[in-house]
């Protein structure tokens, strides 16, 4: 794991629990400023409840989050949202009666600067010119592809420091999973950190630069993506091939 001095975020020995039922038991992992980092497995692995106490969705019931040297233990969602942490949640959650706009302008609910938000409105239209098409539309009414760009968009209209990706394929079309590829890559290379959960773990491994495996609230393995992508257990449990294929 990279100490937490190198890491903007560091998660350590983290355990959540839901009554008798155990989520994740220390679960330890650290993202450097600037890197696109993943965490993958199949369902039930705990990658979403990482991610939701990261967030501070649910309490630890053992370890801490640390934040740019900030303990975030104890911390409320509002609060951390504060610090530039945001999430994209699993299954996008758009307004759907409210229009493409406004859902964009709920990301920056936590902000004052008036013409801040007005030239980020405009960063968001370039980024995704199909959204600016259909600016007064109610979300609702999107497809599932144009409504994950109207949920990636709400999250940049918080600046943020570190943007939280739970499952953005889920459900889309191949076409549309390269569209969303393809924005995490130029949003991190506009200065955003990426902490991406995917079962896609074919784009989570060759999107990031470093890999956490979970299997049932532990962390089974975890290196460098592009050395896991070549790893014959990962080939044969996520990817779908024999190591003989490798």
């Amino acid at each position: 794991m990279n100490s937490e001095s190198e890491a903007l975020l560091s998660v350590e020995t983290l355990t959540v629990k839901y009554r008798t039922v155990t989520a994740l038991e220390n679960v330890s992992l650290g993202v450097k400023k600037g890197m696109v980092a993943a965490l993958i497995g199949a369902n039930g692995a705990g990658k979403t409840s990482t991610m939701r106490a990261i967030t501070g969705l649910v309490a630890p019931s053992g370890g801490r989050v640390v934040f740019d040297g900030q303990d975030l233990t104890g911390w409320g969602p509002h609060r951390i949202a504060g610090l530039g942490l945001r999430m994209v949640p699993e299954g996008r959650h758009v307004f759907p009666l409210m229009s493409v706009k406004d859902n964009l302008l709920m990301g920056a609910f936590l902000r004052k600067d008036a013409s801040g938000i007005r030239s980020d409105l405009e960063l968001v239209a370039a980024r995704f010119p199909r959204l600016k098409e259909r600016w007064r539309q109610s979300a609702g009414t999107l497809s599932g592809g144009e409504q994950q760009m109207v949920a990636l968009g709400r999250a940049l209209m918080g600046r943020p420091r570190l943007l939280l990706l739970d499952e953005p394929s889920l459900g889309l079309a191949p076409m549309v999973v390269r569209d969303i590829a393809r924005a995490i890559q130029e949003i991190n290379r506009d200065g955003v950190t990426v902490l991406l959960v995917e079962q896609n773990s074919r784009m989570a491994l060759k999107l990031s630069s470093r890999t956490w495996v979970l299997e049932t609230g532990r962390v089974a393995l975890e290196g460098a993506s592009s050395d896991l992508l070549a790893d014959d257990r990962i080939r044969r449990l996520y990817l779908g091939v024999g190591g003989e294929d490798a």
